[in-house]
């Protein structure tokens, strides 16, 4: 596997796949690598010939600094899940790589950026964007991947490879998940065990909600269990709770008659020292 430490040494490395008539997919990752980012990775390798990751914690869509200067950091063996997963090459850049001095282009999705999870966390979205954007013009893949977890995020990513033109598919993959439910993240780690032992309860609500609208109940019953469930577990926060139609991405009401994306997120641990965590369901009626 290359180890790509600059933008020409990544470019090269792609020039020489599609040299040898190869396509390209990238997974964006800002390390602390877990099983779901690894099932990017899977999924990469069974559409595309080569796969290109990358590692990067980007400072842009961190709103607060104790929360990038916390973001676990594990390159070497991250670089080592990579190899050992197929991969054909990854880009590991200092932030002064993707953002050179004098830096000040920005990209954003104008309505979906403040929307939601966007509200909870202002400007993050609008670092995502641009750094995606960045990666994307950087190895010029032929397809990027994305976990489903990050509904929000999957979102904003599509609108902007839609907005712009770029020539790129967008590939959404499933949530992978512990063994009692709770959604893989780089942040888990953070958690205390006291915490860690109450983080599912975002997953049990989840799935509750999705039993509940299975049997005809309204987006407002839907976000009612949620909203109860998550509540009544005193080690968690509630930080945002929205459901939406997922065509349109606009808020959803009544009853659920077409595909509705629920994204839900908590906060964990000491007034000093919160972690955020997010997970999504997508229900579709039954019948559609």
């Amino acid at each position: 596997m290359h180890i790509c430490r600059t933008v020409a040494d990544v470019r090269s490395l792609v020039a020489g796949l599609r040299a040898e008539g190869r396509s390209v997919g990238l997974v964006t990752t800002m390390g602390a690598l877990h099983d779901g980012h690894l099932a990017l990775v899977a999924e990469a390798r069974g559409l595309y010939d080569a796969v290109v990751t990358t590692i990067f914690v980007n400072p842009t869509q961190f709103g607060n600094p104790q929360d990038l200067d916390a973001y676990p950091r594990t390159e070497a063996e991250d670089l080592a899940k990579f190899e050992a997963a197929g991969v054909a090459g990854c880009f590991v850049p200092e932030v002064g790589e993707m953002y050179p001095d004098g830096d000040e282009t920005i990209v954003e999705t104008t309505r979906l950026a403040g929307l939601f999870h966007g509200a909870v966390r202002p400007g993050h979205f609008r670092g995502v964007a641009t750094v995606v954007c960045k990666l994307f013009n950087i190895v010029q893949p032929d397809g990027a991947f994305f976990g489903q977890k990050d509904y929000q995020q999957l979102a904003v990513i599509r609108r902007m490879v839609t907005d712009l033109h770029m020539p790129l598919a967008i590939h959404g993959v499933a949530t992978v998940r512990e063994a009692d439910g709770l959604a893989m993240s780089s942040r888990n780690v953070r958690l205390s065990p006291e915490d860690r032992a109450a983080a599912p309860v975002l997953a049990r609500a989840l799935d509750a909600a999705e039993a509940l609208a299975a049997r005809g109940a309204t987006v407002e019953e839907v976000a009612g269990v949620i909203r109860e469930m998550v509540e009544a577990e005193p080690r968690a926060t509630l930080a945002g709770l929205d459901i939406v139609d997922a065509g349109r991405f606009l808020p959803a009401s009544g009853p659920v008659t077409s595909p509705v994306g629920i994204m839900l997120s908590a906060e964990f641990g000491p007034p000093d020292n919160r972690v955020l965590l997010i997970d999504q369901r997508e229900l579709t009626p039954q019948g559609a």
